[in-house]
């Protein structure tokens, strides 16, 4: 439970903060990423590097069903929720077994940066200030941010209406990894002075970009597509599941194939008298560095085909038009670290709409991650090393097809 407050950050404060010089986004990487898989709940299971859905959308137009039944809100707090970030940092010690953790400064989701931007500006989020919560954990220099959401999941009733979303990806993407219900991909950059881990779940992708393969065969998209999906099935099926040797029950297997950054997308859906403006969706697409864009019209249910938008100038340009704005997003998330350290290292920090402030109290309870993974930032512990991944198995299933 959360104790007296530690510190209270108001608007006026936000004014006062420490902003750097300039607040843009660079060295960006992609890291890794992975797939949750459907298993029973005392399994929680995923793949790396796992893949995103392939945009495979119908030539003319169509009709999808509504949403109903089983939706997530935030699928990793709710398939692992004594540890939410887990996850993030399996996938990236299996990818990258000798990361140091201790060059990072914030590890979070989207969603928070999102969330605290809005704070800000809520032009950026709907115009709209709502109340919020992150619970931080600081080690060493590090900050944690931990989603936290009153509702983790949903079930939409058939009476109910909420849109077309979840059916449209279905009828749109094509899944390339057996049993996933969702992609998420961990990506590292510097903004204001410091440096981030951030994870986020991607839609889809388009094309198809593969290390090593001859480029008359990478132009084939639908007999590669069909060669790599059944690839990735049986390897995401087949392999053997590792759960670490420690305080958890996540299990991580090695499966899917590796897509670029520059090839994924992000999916909306709206009705076509209520246009989505680029300006409601560009702080999203700014903070995971996502390039491409669907914007998905209906009428009475009907979808045109939709149309892939490259959005990676709009979203640069967004950037340099708001400094101002992004200044103190930098400035504040380095504040919420310094008072979170200083306060003894763990912290929940909520945020108050009605009275329009920052409320930052101690956090009692567990640690956020099992305890292996605290020893990466001395340098060891975390599970066995699983080197590199395997992209040379996609040659070799194209060797075998061509004999």
């Amino acid at each position: 439970m959360a104790n007296k407050p530690i510190a209270v950050i108001s608007r006026q404060d936000l004014k006062d903060l420490n902003t750097p010089a300039s607040a843009s986004i660079t060295e960006v990487e992609h890291l890794t990423s992975y797939n949750w898989i459907e298993a029973p709940r005392t399994t929680p299971t995923i793949a790396v590097p796992g893949s995103p859905a392939l945009w495979a959308p119908p030539n003319g137009p169509f009709r999808p069903a509504k949403d109903t039944g089983h939706v997530y809100i935030s699928q990793n707090a709710a398939r692992h929720p004594d540890s939410p970030l887990e996850p993030l940092f399996r996938a990236l010690y299996t990818s990258h077994p000798s990361f140091d953790i201790s060059s990072i400064d914030i590890v979070t989701d989207r969603n928070n940066i999102r969330k605290l931007l809005s704070l800000i500006n809520p032009r950026w989020s709907s115009n709209k200030r709502e109340d919020f919560t992150i619970n931080v954990e600081v080690t060493n220099n590090t900050a944690i941010f931990n989603r936290d959401e009153t509702k983790t999941e949903e079930y939409i009733s058939p009476k109910e209406f909420k849109g077309y979303g979840h059916t449209f990806e279905k009828k749109c993407t094509r899944n390339q990894i057996n049993g996933s219900t969702g992609h998420h991909r961990i990506l590292s950059y510097s903004f204001g002075n410091l440096k981030f881990l951030v994870r986020h779940e991607t839609d889809g992708y388009v094309g198809v970009t593969i290390p090593h393969l001859p480029a008359e065969v990478a132009n084939d998209d639908e007999d590669l597509s069909v060669i790599l999906d059944t690839l990735s099935l049986s390897r995401a099926s087949n392999r053997p599941t590792k759960t670490y040797p420690s305080d958890t029950i996540l299990a991580v297997r090695k499966g899917g194939h590796t897509v670029p950054m520059s090839a994924t997308l992000e999916i909306k859906t709206r009705v076509s008298h209520r246009p989505l403006a680029i300006e409601d969706v560009v702080s999203q697409l700014w903070v995971s560095q996502t390039p491409k864009l669907v914007r998905a019209y209906h009428t009475k249910g009907e979808f045109a085909v939709p149309r892939v938008e490259d959005v990676a100038g709009y979203v640069e340009a967004w950037e340099a038009q708001n400094q101002g704005d992004l200044r103190m997003l930098a400035g504040l998330i380095g504040r919420i670290r310094d008072v979170v350290r200083e306060g003894g290292g763990r912290a929940r920090v909520r945020y108050d709409a009605g009275r329009d402030r920052l409320v930052v109290s101690r956090l009692g309870g567990r640690q956020m991650l099992p305890k292996d993974l605290y020893g990466k930032w001395e340098g060891k512990g975390g599970g066995e090393r699983s080197g590199d991944l395997d992209v040379k198995i996609v040659e070799q299933a194209l060797r075998k097809r061509d004999v």
